[in-house]
């Protein structure tokens, strides 16, 4: 059987595209030699299977007021149950989180993405003995979004909450023994709403995980034998 790798994160694992003239169809949506999940499971060749749980505006552990079914806490186990055995849980929350109207810290924020990895953890879905998660800080969302076209929508505040998410999201990962990739510098937001990433933001993170990702993997089995 092939690995198992789930990417379970909002827009950013979605592959929402911004900017049409990014994508290659001119849509909304990055296609299947564009966005990160995709290549990277090109990078990676055969031996995996890289399983995308996208979804546009979700949340770690937040109910979104205005529409349904956001909260990844609610959907993380029927998530994690329809993909196993799992050799890998990716998890890239947070940005969602930022926004006005839940009224959270970004240490809050963190909270809710330790809760949610509590319960991915104590999952029964798992290839080995043992939970085996990586979890990735969203690159910062930049300050221009407020000028944007989901600056009202984001509201006050969700930038400098975004920009100081990465050392609660560490210690975080320390605490639960999980794996950190802070995505600042590794891949970019667009500078269009300033919360998206491009197409070679999309690269760039597929390359990077495609470095990890084999050493994660190689560590788990031979720690699960």
């Amino acid at each position: 059987m092939k690995k198992h790798i789930v990417c379970f994160g909002d827009s950013n694992t979605h592959g929402y595209c911004a900017e049409s003239w990014d994508c290659a169809d001119g849509g909304s949506r990055f296609n299947e030699e564009e966005r990160w999940t995709c290549l990277l499971r090109q990078l990676l060749g055969p031996d995996y299977l890289i399983l995308e749980e996208g979804l546009g505006g979700r949340t770690t552990v937040f109910d979104d007021p205005l529409t349904e079914g956001l909260s990844g806490l609610s959907c993380i186990f029927p998530a994690l149950q329809s993909h196993k055995p799992v050799d890998l849980l990716i998890l890239m929350l947070g940005t969602n989180d930022t926004k006005e109207r839940f009224g959270v810290s970004a240490e809050c924020i963190s909270q809710g993405m330790e809760r949610l990895i509590v319960k991915a953890r104590n999952t029964e879905c798992w290839s080995g003995e043992r939970p085996n998660i990586l979890l990735i800080c969203p690159p910062h969302i930049l300050d221009g979004v407020y000028d944007g076209p989901f600056g009202g929508t984001m509201g006050k505040g969700c930038a400098e909450k975004s920009q100081a998410l990465a050392p609660f999201y560490e210690a975080v990962a320390r605490r639960r023994g999980c794996a950190f990739l802070d995505a600042e510098g590794v891949a970019e937001f667009n500078r269009t709403d300033c919360m998206h990433l491009t197409r070679s933001g999309h690269a760039s993170l597929a390359r990077k995980l495609a470095e990890l990702v084999p050493q994660l993997v190689n560590d788990y089995e031979k720690q699960s034998v």
